[in-house]
């Protein structure tokens, strides 16, 4: 089996209003994707999908397909695409960078892996630890009384944890936290998100604040990703555990802040490492160094979101349970691009059980959003 070519499809998706995220990074109110077809001389096409937000990831639909077709597509073309650990080495030596669209080209790989051989991914990567995988919402940093709205909408799904987002001005974050808490109660699992925007001093106390005022249980990257001492420094003086995002690309990364003592928990995305195998590597690692790990989110489409489904079904490393995963796509679009969406009920998301990534586009919505 050998690729023949890689066809890219920019689109353009409004997020659903209770979605839109207001941040210390700015407003993200709709996304912009690459999805992709990967496709091989024996007739079986993989689906990948690139996530581009270029504020956060420095990648957008424009310079996905112009890596993908004047750098990566000509490096894998006549390759076979279930080589999938030589092939990310090769993508990584054909440019620098790009994790995000490096990653929607090995998430179609591996969705041809298992189309070839009739077996889901999570199969692929050893075996379901857990079918159903919980998640959480992330509740936009606007002022407190359309917090609480969100919130609610949020328990009114289904959903039994949630993120606040912070990092901004600390007074109107700690009271954006207690809006959130007041109108879940007092069960609901609350952490925050800082996106790294606090010094470290106004984080540790933000963080000491909010656990008083509104008992949180963890803080996601409450500085910013430039020292890890500073991390070190918040972890040390604050009572809830640490959660590196920004911080947590590579695997590298992770042993940085694994040997620092800087983080309890690192967000592994599908898409920051540059797809499933080398987040896989992550969850590992975490385990192996006595972290856990979460599933991060780009508010990912369809395609993204049940790689991200599969790489949690099967990675112990990944306490899903403690810690629930941001795979988002099911919720945060009023449309998705899938024939059959993802399962979501209770709180959690089904990993697909179809060979490969388990799941097939709409090809009128494709239509719909393609820009």
């Amino acid at each position: 089996m050998k690729i023949r070519k890689i066809e890219t499809i920019p689109v353009l998706m409004p997020i659903r209003p209770e979605f839109v995220i207001r941040g210390s990074l700015g407003t993200h109110s709709e996304s912009p994707f690459v999805i992709l077809r990967v496709e091989t001389d024996e007739g079986i096409t993989g689906l990948g999908e690139v996530s581009c937000t270029p504020v956060w990831s420095g990648e957008d639909n424009v310079t996905a397909v112009h890596i993908i077709r004047n750098f990566l597509e000509p490096a894998l073309v006549g390759e076979d695409p279930r080589d999938i650990e030589r092939l990310t080495a090769k993508m990584r030596r054909a440019v620098f960078g790009h994790p995000f669209t490096k990653s929607g080209i090995e998430i179609a790989l591996w969705d041809i892996l298992g189309k070839s051989c009739g077996l889901p991914v999570f199969r692929l990567l050893g075996g379901a630890v857990r079918e159903t995988i919980p998640i959480k919402m992330s509740v936009s940093g606007v002022g407190p009384a359309r917090a609480a709205e969100i919130a609610s909408w949020a328990m009114a799904k289904g959903l039994k944890a949630l993120k606040v987002k912070v990092g901004m001005e600390a007074e109107s974050d700690i009271e954006r936290v207690k809006a959130v808490r007041r109108a879940i109660g007092p069960q609901i699992r609350l952490g925050i998100d800082a996106n790294g925007g606090w010094p470290v001093r106004t984080a540790i106390q933000a963080i000491r604040r909010m656990v008083d005022d509104s008992n949180i249980y963890f803080a996601e990257q409450p500085v910013a990703p430039l020292d890890l001492q500073w991390l070190v420094e918040v972890r040390r003086q604050v009572s809830v555990p640490v959660m590196a995002d920004e911080s947590c690309y590579t695997l590298q990364d992770a042993m940085a802040l694994a040997r620092a003592g800087a983080a309890d928990i690192l967000s592994v995305y599908v898409g920051k490492g540059g797809g499933i195998g080398p987040a896989r590597k992550i969850t590992a690692l975490a385990e192996a160094a006595g972290l856990t790990c979460t599933v991060g989110s780009n508010l990912e489409l369809g395609v993204a979101s049940a790689a991200m489904a599969h790489l949690a079904a099967s990675s112990p490393g990944i306490g899903a349970e403690e810690f629930p995963c941001d795979i988002l796509g099911p919720l945060g679009y009023e449309h998705d691009l899938l024939a059959e969406p993802i399962e979501f009920k209770d709180g959690a998301v089904r990993v697909p059980s179809g060979p490969g990534l388990g799941v097939e586009l709409d090809e009128k919505m494709l239509a719909r959003y393609r820009c």
